[in-house]
């Protein structure tokens, strides 16, 4: 495991831990508001450091020249993972819509899958600039929900509590809209190389 392996398989050990951690109040009710209040630190943290370490693993690839088809494949999966599961969470709690969670479900398996074809030609697909402004996109989405998520905890600016539920699902309708046409990036690939092949 290179070090930028290591930052990233981080993010698969957070994603869990942050799908715990988010549900506790969900799954049980009676537990302390002191508690309640706790999760939403908890919380901000690691998805700070789930986010610092996809920029550190990046640039810990290019410094020591750890560039290989296996971070092309394990960074983005390591993405998807924690992108999910925090969307899943906000999803449980009412502040994301179910379909378009679905959308980003079956966008990422789509993706999986047109991988995986062109792996079988040989050709390693890494992140293209469509790609990486969708998960620019997803930080954002998910760092909004979690606003909205810590004012209901924290019981705090309430009165504000369905602004920033509906910037929120904005900003989240805007991540679904940019992972659409990254797929269709992506797909067009696929075609391209398909037709030099035959």
């Amino acid at each position: 495991m290179t070090l930028a392996n290591k930052l990233t398989f981080s993010r698969i050990i957070l994603a869990p831990v942050f799908f715990i951690v988010y549900l506790l109040p969900v799954t049980i009710p009676s537990l302390p508001v002191t508690v309640i209040k706790c999760t939403v630190p908890a919380l901000w943290l690691i998805f700070i450091i789930s986010e610092i370490t996809d920029l550190l693993d990046g640039m810990a690839a290019r410094k020591y020249n750890e560039i290989s088809d296996l971070g092309k494949f394990f960074d983005p999966f390591a993405d998807t993972l924690m992108q999910i599961t925090c969307f899943l969470c906000f999803v449980i709690d009412g502040i994301f819509p179910a379909f378009l969670f679905l959308l980003v479900i079956y966008r990422e398996f789509s993706i999986l899958f047109i991988r995986n074809l062109m792996q079988r030609k040989g050709i390693t697909l890494g992140a293209r600039l469509g790609g990486k402004i969708k998960t620019v996109t997803y930080i954002i989405a998910g760092g909004a929900a979690l606003l909205t998520a810590s004012v209901q905890r924290l019981d705090i600016f309430t009165f504000l509590f369905p602004y920033f539920k509906i910037g929120a699902i904005i900003i989240f309708i805007i991540s679904v809209i940019f992972s659409i046409i990254s797929f269709i990036d992506y797909y067009s690939i696929y075609i391209k190389a398909e037709e030099t092949k035959s």
